[in-house]
């Protein structure tokens, strides 16, 4: 859909699907709950709404780890609302007496919601399934969507192997294009194939019927395309070529990570993916195109450069930034590092008596020393100094039976410790903490500067490579829809890439408690009449604290009062709902484009609906796996919001202020 509000400076609302609560709804949000945000949101002046991906994610909680770039997730399917549920008015009923023992003011509880209602969905279809066989427009929907085929294939696959992922199966791991259309036309797995394309179809009429009714209103629906696709999913089952499975996306080592981080995730194969013009992605715009006039690309710079880690490490340390510019033998040969030299620098050479002094002290019993060095290690001759064996090949391979966490981890400490990691044939990166490894401190100066001449020089010419690959690759997106695209760009952002995104009119993502002037003294946050016009100003997300959490049980509320709110005395640890309604209103003043609140955060402006403790409104906490992640619910329901004329008043204060902003 087209972006129609131009350079307008809109406020808008983001809250999960799941999240909405509407009279006579159900225990999580569903398509249709969506329709009755917006008609709240149009009566007190909000332009926009954005929510978290709605894909499919199976077992998984996370709007993150989807089963398909392109599925909607039958969870937010409302049943009663389907033309065929009369026919299972039994189903209907165990639904609603599921959805009638929530207690008040949950967290949802996932996987018992989403087995619920997949119970009723496959009664309801059952009932109607001799019909719904021969319905022409099951046959039109698949012709109109390349990857449903795929998709229902693969879910029935899962679920006759017990929801394993694809690389556990014991068979059809590996599916040949004509492999898959024999799969798809089995008289056998007719019937689940023909329920996963009718779950789809209600799916996307229900949030097609959503989604018009907000443009109706005249509210604009800014979708999430995370850029990284779970390993188990459809696309990577049944679309190799296009991923380079060997390899996993992650971050380098920083402040908060250490070891870097890997986030599991297979890469793209950018390469091969332009042979065919960018199909699976020009796919996934269209698709998004039908319900959305905006879209936020999560992890941006990863179309510039992704951190690319071998299959087997289980940290993110031993990585490297593709496209790459790696140092070829030759080069350092010439530069003369010989082959013995670049083995030193390139392979951990491990003090036998330093890693079992260590072992001992952390408790490692004499078996364990024994196992440690007998499975991962091999002696260099008669010296006290040991090589990993071949058959190591990352640190996962270090997590050997019989070895506790503590002594495995002492292990991968060691096989981190290197100047150079091999790149396959291509010749050599430089680790992180090059400077940091044992085999740094035995090279000569003339050495460390050779080296660290190479890999300036090379990365001068990977930048390059970087803005060239990002430039092409969003400008495809750019042109493929009308949509206002959004980015995600926070971290350290390479030189030339704001620029890059600016040019290509992507609006990037500003969080006020981090959007410093960090280069000059004292790091003043800035001015709101300082914020870039391409921008998306948003006091929280997802991933962080709310702005009340942050202000009471965080750092840095001082100097943001400062900027943004003089009025308010920050001693106090507490933020009252008039306060955070003041800052509110102060922050609409930001330029940028749009001014994105959680609803958590205008929650909390009504006295009525803050919560005890602001860290339970958080949606995610990075790195905890928990079942309170991605499950949190508004505690009033749409209905008694819009009735709150006080708090729907506030609301208005805030979309004035951003009026008079302009």
């Amino acid at each position: 859909m087209n972006y129609r509000r131009g350079e307008e400076r809109l406020l808008g609302v983001a809250v999960p699907l799941a999240a909405l609560r509407s009279a006579g709804g159900w225990r999580v949000g569903e398509y249709p709950d969506l329709a009755a945000f917006g008609a709240l949101c149009a009566a007190s002046g909000v332009g926009l709404v954005q929510l978290l991906p709605v894909n499919d994610t199976g077992g998984q909680s996370s709007p993150y780890f989807a089963l398909s770039a392109f599925a909607l997730h039958p969870l937010y399917l409302r049943a009663r609302d389907l033309p065929e549920a009369p026919s299972a008015p039994a189903a209907l009923a165990e639904l609603d007496a599921f959805a009638a023992a929530a207690a008040p003011g949950e967290r949802f509880p996932y996987q018992a919601a989403l087995d619920a209602k997949d119970r009723c969905l496959r009664a309801i279809y059952a009932a109607a399934a001799a019909r719904l066989d021969i319905d022409p427009a099951m046959d039109e929907f698949v012709a109109g969507r390349p990857w449903l085929k795929a998709y229902a294939v693969y879910k029935g696959l899962k679920a006759r192997f017990d929801q394993r992922g694809w690389r556990e199966w014991p068979e059809l791991r590996d599916p040949t294009p004509e492999g898959l259309e024999r799969l798809w036309a089995d008289p056998a797995r007719r019937a689940e194939h023909r329920y996963h394309v009718w779950v789809q179809l209600r799916c996307a009429e229900q949030f097609a019927r959503a989604a018009g009714a907000l443009r109706e209103l005249g509210v604009e629906l800014l979708g999430d395309l995370p850029i990284m696709m779970n390993e188990d999913s459809a696309d990577v089952w049944a679309d190799r070529r296009s991923f380079r499975p060997e390899l996993r996306a992650g971050s380098p080592p920083d402040a908060g990570s250490p070891d870097g981080q890997n986030w599991g995730f297979p890469i793209y194969d950018w390469e091969s993916m332009a042979q065919d013009g960018y199909r699976f992605w020009k796919e996934r715009i269209r698709e998004a195109d039908r319900y959305y006039s905006a879209y936020r690309i999560d992890h941006v710079l990863g179309f510039f450069r992704i951190w690319a880690l071998p299959e087997r490490e289980e940290s993110g340390y031993l990585g490297r930034f593709l496209p790459g510019v790696p140092l070829s033998r030759d080069e350092l040969s010439a530069a003369g590092f010989s082959d013995e030299r670049l083995r030193w620098l390139s392979r951990p050479h491990v003090s036998g008596y330093e890693l079992a002094d260590e072992l001992r002290a952390i408790g490692a019993t004499e078996d364990e020393v024994a196992l440690a060095f007998g499975s991962a290690l091999e002696r260099i001759g008669d010296q006290d100094l040991y090589l990993f064996k071949p058959a190591i090949r990352g640190e996962r391979d270090l997590r050997l039976p019989g070895l506790s966490p503590r002594a495995a981890e002492a292990l991968m400490r060691r096989w981190r410790d290197r100047a150079l990691v091999p790149i396959d044939e291509a010749g050599y990166g430089a680790t992180p903490r090059m400077r940091a490894s044992r085999a740094w401190a035995s090279l000569s100066e003339g050495e460390r500067a050779a080296l660290e001449g190479l890999f300036a020089k090379a990365g001068a010419r990977e930048s390059g490579l970087w803005l060239e690959q990002g430039r092409r690759l969003l400008g495809m997106l750019k042109a493929e829809s009308a949509m206002l695209p959004c980015a995600e760009d926070l971290g350290s952002i390479p030189p030339g890439v704001p620029e890059e995104l600016e040019r290509l009119g992507m609006l990037g993502l500003r969080i006020p408690r981090w959007t410093r002037h960090w280069e000059r003294p004292g790091q003043p946050y800035l001015r709101p009449d300082e914020y870039p016009e391409l921008s998306v100003c948003t006091p929280s997300v997802h991933d962080t604290s709310t702005l009340r959490g942050w202000w009471e049980l965080e750092e840095g509320r001082e100097g943001f009062a400062e900027a943004y709110c003089p009025g308010i005395r920050p001693a106090a640890r507490g933020l009252s709902a008039d306060d955070e309604y003041a800052l509110l209103r102060a922050l609409a003043g930001a330029r940028s484009r749009l001014y994105v609140l959680q609803l958590q955060d205008l929650l909390d402006i009504g006295p009525a609906y803050r919560s005890a403790d602001p860290e339970r409104d958080r949606v995610n906490v990075p790195g905890a796996v928990a079942d309170f992640n991605w499950t949190w619910r508004m505690g009033p329901s749409i209905e008694a919001l819009g009735a709150d004329e006080a708090w729907v008043e506030r609301l208005r204060g805030v979309a004035e202020a951003r009026r008079r902003s302009t």
